[in-house]
């Protein structure tokens, strides 16, 4: 096996929760692109569909599940159309995530809980789903977000702390699965990404910020997917329980 063939997934299949737009979209065409076949979830019917219409023009399978993972019984079923149409599940990249921007003394309980209910909630129910049926040599590789180690200028509690919570449910997971089930557990934090979620930030917030990133930039969406295609591939085959930033150098200003 080369180095490049190490970066493949040929033969594989990836799930890819919140697949429905931006990075998740991106993610699936890019696991497609590396080999892979891929099952989609997420809560819009018709945006699922387009993102599967993108992979399948890539000559790959792709199922779409419409389904909430802040619900168990959802993630449950993700897993079981999973093998029951694509046979398998080698890789899970747990992207669905929410975020608000509401300042700490206003912030209701059920806005606050919704978000730990899908980006932190959502990605153990479908870690566990998916953990019960894969075998050795898999990945799960969680999304989380720079904003899991620092702050940002804007009042994110809920994101913040779901984000910070991820990191140590992927450590977590490696000590448990990583030695006893031969399924790795990495975390992604990806700095500033173009995606729905960054779109409703305010006028000008993105470019005060990037005054903090030695990049001086965005990144670029097929940049976290690289990092992806490496956390999911066997290029990575002695990588467990890390956190991953693609942030352009923000955590070390």
């Amino acid at each position: 096996m080369t180095v490049l063939d190490r970066f493949r997934l040929d033969g594989k299949v990836a799930v890819v929760t919140g697949a429905s737009s931006g990075l998740g979209a991106a993610f699936a065409v890019g696991l497609a692109e590396a080999g892979a076949d891929v099952a989609i979830c997420a809560r819009r019917a018709q945006r699922l569909q387009e993102t599967a219409e993108r992979v399948r023009a890539l000559g790959r399978r792709c199922h779409p599940i419409t389904a909430d993972v802040a619900v168990p019984e959802d993630c449950t079923r993700v897993v079981e159309e999973t093998v029951a149409e694509l046979g398998r599940v080698d890789v899970l990249v747990n992207n669905a995530g929410i975020g608000t921007a509401v300042p700490a003394t206003r912030e209701t309980p059920d806005e606050f809980r919704r978000v730990i209910d899908i980006n932190l909630n959502g990605s153990y129910w479908m870690a566990q789903a998916c953990g019960r049926v894969m075998g050795p040599g898999s990945s799960i590789v969680n999304v989380g977000s720079v904003l899991g180690s620092t702050t940002a200028g804007l009042p994110q509690a809920a994101y913040s702390a779901s984000k910070a919570a991820i990191l140590g449910l992927t450590r977590d997971l490696a000590q448990q699965w990583t030695g006893r089930k031969g399924i790795r557990v990495n975390a992604l934090a990806p700095g500033f990404f173009p995606s729905e979620m960054t779109e409703q930030y305010p006028e000008g917030y993105i470019d005060k910020m990037l005054v903090r990133v030695p990049a001086g930039r965005q990144g670029e969406p097929e940049e976290l997917v690289a990092a992806l295609i490496f956390l999911a591939s066997d290029a990575s085959s002695y990588v467990t329980g890390v956190h991953l930033p693609v942030d352009g150098g923000l955590l070390i200003t």
